[in-house]
């Protein structure tokens, strides 16, 4: 193809289908032809005008797969065909401080795929070489591009963890990220508590793996974590700072609370409850290339999979206010190899 389509967004929500032409990739980055894109409440930074500089377009997505067709100067690591993925860090640089320390997820200049720079909600991506991951033959495009950007978010969290298998476990919010936290704290061997509002979705955590479920809005989620016995470990998914603070009393002796859902609200933390019992807080920030390649392989492995609907790349606008409208069960994926070649 001598071009491409690609939704571009300016301000807040105008998506505007552009046709862009195909150039070759810059030095140490390769070019992908996108497969599929997942549909990410993160996208809401450059969808909703949070950038910068909301008049400048930039393309969505960081939950995308897609195949090797070009690499650039210095690439010598990736293959033209190979099927890889890349999810919302674009790519470490190698030479900072943090880098040459080993923390690449906190590399100080790393692009943020999908609104530093144009992301998956296209046919065509270019990508720094050090931002793939390669995607197991076992998963389908459809199921890796979630495990992207939701999957190694509650999994890297949950790999932080100390504490032994049969531990409790216990997950806040049974959603986008949430379903998938379920399914890989069970297949990592801890007893899982899934907490909601509402017993809507109780059956469904069981389904995920959770052998108990709390329903927020009839009791207190710390205080029945705690006549459980307390928690190793509770991963926060719901965007809400106020109930995630409702947690935290429910930590065992030496617990941590990982928060993975960016709330607009602040949390409430009471000096005891850390003090005593030496328990944590901490944030968690999705991966690394290779550590979304070992979420993958893992997800592979266990038979952790996404609850997707999917829609045609023409409908990337849609799926996108569908998300935000919370109608999603559990994510939108954008099937852009099948819109590209139907």
């Amino acid at each position: 193809m001598a071009t491409y389509r690609a939704w571009e967004v300016t301000g807040s929500r105008r998506f505007a289908l552009v046709e862009r032409t195909v150039q070759p990739p810059p030095a140490g980055q390769v070019r992908l032809r996108v497969l599929s894109c997942g549909v990410c409440h993160t996208d809401a930074a450059s969808v909703e005008g949070l950038r910068s500089d909301p008049a400048a377009p930039v393309v969505p997505g960081h939950e995308l797969v897609g195949i090797i067709d070009a690499v650039g100067e210095g690439v010598i690591t990736w293959q033209l065909g190979e099927r890889v993925g890349v999810g919302y860090l674009g790519g470490n640089c190698g030479v900072c401080e943090q880098c040459r320390r080993g923390d690449f997820v906190n590399c100080s200049d790393q692009p943020t795929t999908g609104s530093s720079v144009d992301g998956g909600y296209a046919e065509v991506v270019y990508a720094r070489a050090t931002a793939l991951a390669r995607i197991p033959v076992s998963l389908t495009n459809l199921e890796a591009s979630p495990l992207l950007c939701a999957g190694v978010t509650v999994y890297n969290a949950l790999r932080q963890l100390d504490a032994r298998p049969g531990s409790i476990v216990a997950v806040q919010g049974v959603g986008g990220l949430g379903h998938l936290a379920l399914q890989y704290a069970n297949q990592l061997g801890y007893r899982v508590v899934a907490i909601a509002r509402g017993y809507d979705k109780a059956a469904l955590a069981e389904q995920l793996g959770a052998t108990t479920f709390l329903d927020s809005t009839s009791e207190d989620p710390g205080s029945a974590l705690q006549k459980l016995g307390g928690a190793a470990g509770i991963v926060a998914t719901a965007s809400s700072g106020a109930s995630m603070s409702s947690l935290i009393p429910g930590l065992a002796p030496r617990g941590q609370l990982f928060v993975v859902g960016v709330a607009g609200d602040p949390m409430s933390v009471q000096t005891y409850d850390l003090v005593f019992g030496g328990r944590r807080l901490s944030g968690s920030l999705t991966g690394s290339s290779i550590q979304n390649e070992d979420n993958l392989n893992y997800a592979a492995e266990h038979g952790i999979r996404s609850m997707n609907e999917v829609v045609p790349f023409e409908q990337a606008p849609e799926a996108y206010a569908r998300m935000m409208e919370g109608k999603a069960r559990f994510r939108m994926v954008l099937d852009i190899a099948e819109s590209s070649t139907g």
